[in-house]
């Protein structure tokens, strides 16, 4: 029999796994999507969205999908969304056109939308505040270093040596795994009193947000259509009735009183900057370095490891030092980034060399490193702690959908050179990398907005983020 302190640690781990097959699955397909495309025989255009729509799918369900918790519980939804997670991830690994593959895909996401919200409702119940709860936040964050390095060189080996339909294949055991565990130890808590969803809300944001992206993918391979323009149109409109009814609703999605506060308007803005950037860059590099330059799978992710290098160098700086000056941590991050990616955006035309490009995206993750370990505190340290769940769910939203316009904005830009297509003129990688430069620089400017400080890694993780000024 297993003592409660032993349950926990299970159930602990039991959600670390399901979020890290996520987080591998959101970078794992980039690296595999030159062999999948001539396998599937998929156009750019299908393999963008092979890329895209999971996050996509993702973000449109990861708030609503941490209202469900609150409502049905918490144990019961992440169960459904691991084991759709599952499932999801046996048709991708079988899927025989692009079409199925896109379904999954689309499938994968919803499902992470449903899961992963858990997590950290997970560790905030089972663990009560103390040493503990510490650990246990202090694993789940070096979880996200672990699939950030390890995602991209897992799709890599993977697809060298098992083919790109085993880089789905590896979640089945994992999901098995995750779910007997959590079925076996995990508390099945949820919100008293519970809130309400709100589905107009959900459906609005929903509707909105695939108007924005289905032209910026297929628009550019169409030859920008007429219904191109008119469903970015459409994007506009819904935005604006999403946005009228949040404040009409008697339990918004999210709460209009976030949007009046400066860190956290100002900090959506800077995280969808980022994390476009973030998203356009290795996108591109893996269109430039397997479709144009004919470089493995392997040896694209062993080049791409020089990022997550780089952040390992400032991660300690950053815990110990970045909450005390949070607003210069992510100003002086983001400035190194915009200069890396300068940088990476010179080396990677021409005959772009590995030698070239490492010592680059090394001092982009220098910068990552040095603003992202505190920029979610940052963004919701003036929150209040009723609305501080709702500022969470925001901010990964926020984050995926600029991973969804990361990809589709670096299309339009690699797409505009002399040769077009996926393995474009070497001209079209440096455009698409100085994209990528221009939205952390945005990200640099829009820092001045944010908290000068904020609560200290070490105070209670159960409070709310507070700023002190």
């Amino acid at each position: 029999m297993i003592d409660r302190p032993g349950r926990r640690w299970l159930a602990l781990a039991a959600v670390l796994a399901a979020t890290f097959m996520d987080l591998v699955d959101v970078t794992v397909v980039n690296v595999a999507l030159p062999d999948l495309q001539r396998d599937l025989r998929a156009g750019a255009a299908a393999g963008q969205w092979a890329a895209s729509v999971y996050a996509l799918a993702y973000a449109l369900l990861l708030i609503t999908g941490g209202r469900l918790g609150d409502v049905a519980g918490r144990r019961r939804v992440f169960l459904a969304g691991v084991a759709g997670f599952t499932a999801a991830s046996a048709l991708a690994a079988a899927a025989p056109d692009a079409g199925t593959l896109i379904a999954a895909r689309a499938a994968q996401g919803a499902c992470a939308g449903l899961m992963v919200p858990q997590a950290l409702a997970a560790i905030t119940v089972q663990f009560p505040p103390g040493r503990d709860r510490t650990r246990a936040f202090t694993l789940y964050g070096g979880l996200l270093g672990v699939a950030q390095a390890g995602g991209p060189l897992l799709g890599g080996l993977l697809t060298d040596h098992g083919g790109w339909r085993l880089v789905f294949l590896v979640n089945l055991p994992v999901g098995v795994a995750a779910f007997a565990a959590a079925a076996r130890w995990m508390d099945d808590s949820r919100a008293r009193p519970a809130p309400r969803l709100d589905p107009v809300g959900v459906a609005l944001a929903g509707a909105a947000s695939v108007c924005a992206t289905f032209p910026l993918i297929e628009g550019r391979a169409r030859g920008w259509p007429w219904w191109s323009g008119a469903l970015l149109a459409a994007a506009a409109a819904l935005f604006a009735a999403f946005a009228v009814h949040q404040r009409r609703a008697a339990d918004p999605l999210v709460p209009p009183a976030l949007w009046r506060r400066r860190s956290f308007a100002a900090g959506q803005v800077l995280a969808l900057a980022l994390f476009t950037g973030v998203s356009a860059c290795f996108i591109t590099l893996t269109w430039r370095l397997q479709f144009g330059l004919g470089w493995s799978p392997t040896h694209v992710a062993l080049t791409g490891l020089a990022w997550p290098a780089g952040i390992a160098c400032t991660a300690q700086l950053t815990h110990r030092f970045g909450p005390r000056r949070a607003r210069r941590f992510v100003g002086a991050g983001t400035a190194v980034m915009t200069a890396g990616m300068a940088g990476l955006a010179v080396a990677a035309g021409g005959a772009a060399t590995t030698a070239g490009l490492v010592p680059w995206l090394a001092v982009c993750g220098v910068g990552m490193g040095l603003a992202l370990p505190v920029l979610a505190n940052a963004v919701i340290a003036d929150v209040p702690a009723g609305g501080a769940g709702a500022a969470s769910g925001v901010f990964n939203s926020v984050t995926q959908l600029g991973g969804v316009l990361g990809v589709a904005a670096a299309g339009i830009a690699y797409a505009g050179g002399a040769a077009g297509g996926a393995g474009g003129a070497a001209g079209s990688a440096p455009r698409a990398l100085a994209l990528a430069a221009a939205a952390f620089a945005v990200a640099a400017v829009l820092s001045a907005a944010l908290p000068r400080s904020v609560a200290a890694p070490e105070a209670d993780a159960s409070r709310a983020p507070a700023a002190s000024r």
